[in-house]
């Protein structure tokens, strides 16, 4: 495990997260990625998403602890003709140092459950947002284990580790960040889309 590692958020097996995110543009779309935005794709792992928000922003920054998925994901990009993304790795709350500049939206996907220090993150991610911008967090709903199957077994992280919208948006309004809406990801997860007000 790399130091700092969010618990409970290491890349699947592959094969059953294709199977889950069939339409990862259709996902961020529905958290309100728009074309021509300035983007962090926090806690990236390999790229699954990274490669969907290069088609649409202006420019994305994938962000992850992990070097060896962030070449992973570089070469996903590559392969796609993608060059409108930089590949970062360092430390979630550390964003101020890793993006100085400000951007329209920050992407969480499957992560936030295993953030230590969620309110810690949040203000990170508050403090790298322009003004109106969103920080939109994915995340598995509350609900046991062993009914979140994908390929016939139980996958996601352990049912303690997951929290709900309410949860989510108690900690993450510390920040200053305001909840503006909470959509369905089918099957198992929703998007909570908080918005800096200031």
């Amino acid at each position: 495990m790399i130091p700092g590692f969010f618990q409970g958020t290491e890349m699947p097996t592959a094969g059953w997260w294709e199977a889950l995110w069939p339409d990862p543009a259709g996902v961020l779309s529905k958290v309100g990625m728009k074309p021509g935005m300035e983007v962090i794709d926090l806690c990236s792992g390999d790229g699954w998403f990274t490669l969907q928000i290069a088609k649409i922003a202006r420019h994305v920054i994938a962000i992850d602890i992990d070097a060896h998925l962030l070449e992973v994901a570089r070469h996903r990009l590559s392969e796609s003709g993608l060059t409108n993304c930089d590949y970062v790795a360092g430390d979630a709350y550390d964003l101020t140092r890793l993006r100085p500049r400000s951007v329209d939206l920050v992407f969480l996907a499957n992560a936030f459950h295993g953030v230590p220090d969620r309110p810690r993150l949040a203000k990170s991610v508050a403090a790298v947002l322009k003004p109106g911008g969103l920080f939109a967090i994915v995340n598995w709903h509350e609900c046991p284990r062993e009914k979140t199957t994908i390929l016939g077994e139980p996958r996601g992280p352990k049912t303690e580790l997951r929290i709900g919208p309410e949860e989510t948006k108690a900690v993450v309004e510390t920040s200053g960040l305001k909840l503006v809406q909470v959509v369905e990801v089918p099957p198992y997860h929703y998007a909570a889309l908080f918005a800096k007000t200031l």
